[in-house]
């Protein structure tokens, strides 16, 4: 079976998780997440693991995702008649290449944000080497290299890890490491970057992923490390104007899960908001890959 259902964790994590489980969706006490899964992703590769962006088929049936260690698969996802999780099966897998078709090795196979335009085109940020690259599913090589954006702030190991496409086909980029009270959502259109706005530097959280919905609205994933465990926040942000404003969905403490980095969201059958977040587990035996699928209501 792919995918173990439950919670397998550390002790540390045991105790963090049962005694702060109900206040993980302190942000969500008015309603906005009806329903919480939770599953263990697993297969025996090698270089399964340390998963860092996914984007799901409008469907919510197969989802394609990239690694820090340069590979991009796709996942055959089974629900039950409710939509509920019950397997994933992966059916490709292949390394990213660079310009000259050779299989990367890190730090320039650090693939971080993915998104996946309308037209089908897939963009991966990188890290490491900073770059933005529009990829061929099939064999993993480079069609297009997009440069960051003049003076933007990429730091070793702390570069555009959440990247964004909406429906006009435009990305946005937000650099995970931020010095000032402000960060730049920049968005590249058209050939040119320029800062969309700025969201307020307001917490210890970082951005790690994001996605839009199918009403324009930005998700936003982020992440921030704790002696205790990691920390994740999730929030939803309506750009408008060039002002942005945004609503906490998902505020946890410590341990209560893994490494979350992936996000997609996407609208299902009967009209639900459906979000899907996927932990980077570092090729570490004390991580694992974690699944977290959210039904939003608001």
């Amino acid at each position: 079976m792919p995918i173990r259902a439950g919670f397998e964790l550390s002790l540390l994590q045991i105790l963090f998780a049962l005694g702060f489980a109900s206040a993980a969706f302190a942000a969500g006490a008015n309603g906005p997440i009806a329903q919480h899964q939770q599953l263990t992703w697993e297969h025996d590769a090698p270089w399964f693991g340390g998963l860092s962006g996914v984007e799901m088929r409008a469907d919510g049936k197969q989802l394609t995702a990239i690694s820090d260690r340069g590979r991009i698969i796709v996942a055959d996802l089974s629900r039950d008649a409710l939509g509920t999780l019950t397997g994933m099966e992966i059916i490709h897998s292949v390394a990213l290449r660079d310009k000259n078709g050779a299989v990367m090795d890190k730090p320039e196979a650090d693939a971080e944000g993915l998104a996946i335009a309308p037209d089908g085109s897939i963009f991966i940020s990188y890290e490491g080497d900073h770059r933005i690259a529009r990829t061929n599913l099939a064999d993993g090589t480079p069609l297009q290299f997009i440069a960051p954006p003049e003076g933007a702030l990429l730091r070793n190991n702390a570069g555009f890890e959440a990247l964004a496409v909406d429906a006009t086909g435009a990305l946005y980029a937000l650099p995970e490491d931020n010095r000032g009270d402000q960060i730049p959502l920049y968005k590249y259109q058209d050939g040119t970057w320029r800062i969309a706005t700025y969201l307020e530097n307001d917490s210890p959280f970082v951005p790690v992923g994001a996605d839009f919905d199918d009403e324009g609205r930005l998700y936003l994933l982020e992440r921030t490390v704790t002696p205790l465990g990691f920390r994740t926040r999730l929030r939803r942000i309506e750009l408008s104007g060039g002002q942005a404003s945004a609503v906490t969905l998902l505020q946890t403490l410590p341990a209560r899960y893994d490494n979350l980095e992936a996000l997609t969201v996407w609208r299902d059958a009967i009209g639900r908001t459906r979000v899907m977040m996927i932990s980077d587990d570092n090729f570490l035996s004390v991580q694992e890959t974690q699944v977290i699928e959210l039904t939003i209501t608001q």
